[in-house]
């Protein structure tokens, strides 16, 4: 399934007086631009079936490296430069091992 690593959950929401049309095309662009990034294997964020104005991340980074090159990327610079969002919470996870499932 999926090799271990860095797995980050992050709920973003959309600010107030920004577009959802406009939030929704950026977001969407971030994750393609995520996706091209060296050492993260997967970026995908779903939007809160409850709250449109909320989206979900998962995202995979070979390492805590990998993580911190997502941070000075040109694209996640340019993303936060929009102010179209704000992070709501984020958790930082790896998997558990075969013997540690319960």
């Amino acid at each position: 399934m999926f090799e271990q690593g860095l797995f980050i959950t992050a709920a973003l929401s959309v600010n107030e007086g920004v577009s959802l049309e406009e939030a929704k095309a950026a977001v969407e662009q971030f994750c393609r631009d995520m996706n091209s990034e060296p050492g993260c294997s997967m970026a995908v964020a779903m939007q809160d079936t409850k709250d449109a104005r909320r989206f979900i991340f998962w995202e995979r980074y070979d390492d805590n490296a990998a993580f911190d090159a997502h941070f000075q990327a040109k694209h996640t610079q340019d993303f936060i430069a929009l102010g179209y969002t704000q992070l709501e919470q984020a958790f930082e996870a790896s998997l558990m091992e075969a013997g540690e499932q319960q």
